[in-house]
């Protein structure tokens, strides 16, 4: 029976373990990473527990149709998909960040010309 529950708790860890380093880091919550690993291997049972429960972003779950009402959710809205703000970035925004960058630097570029021009103008009285 010993062996049993050793194994359990091994294979929690392990598990546990596999899960936080295989994470990106934008999908762990409250500590950074290494500190995570470092309380899995430190307090196995209690550590990874933390993990499973407020340590790890869960994906968002699609809203599921108990039949109320007979209605499918897409006919109940109709149509219209609703989209959740407190979704974690990486669902409302599917651009990386270097591109989101390279838009951010555009809109500022385009922004200063915009600004340039309407100066040149006000100077010659256009």
């Amino acid at each position: 029976m010993p062996y049993v529950i050793s194994f359990a708790v091994f294979a929690f860890s392990v598990l546990t373990l596999i899960d936080i380093i295989t994470k990106r880091d934008d999908q762990v919550n409250h500590l950074p990473k290494l500190v995570w690993v470092i309380l899995a291997i430190l307090i196995p049972v209690l550590g990874g527990v933390l993990w499973w429960t407020v340590g790890r972003e869960w994906p968002a779950r699609e809203p599921r149709d108990h039949g109320w009402r007979g209605a499918a959710p897409s006919a109940a809205t109709g149509g219209i998909r609703i989209v959740d703000d407190r979704a974690p970035r990486d669902v409302r925004d599917l651009r990386s960040t270097e591109q989101q960058l390279a838009d951010l630097e555009r809109e500022i570029e385009a922004d200063r010309l915009r600004a340039e021009l309407a100066r040149r103008r006000a100077e010659r009285g256009e």
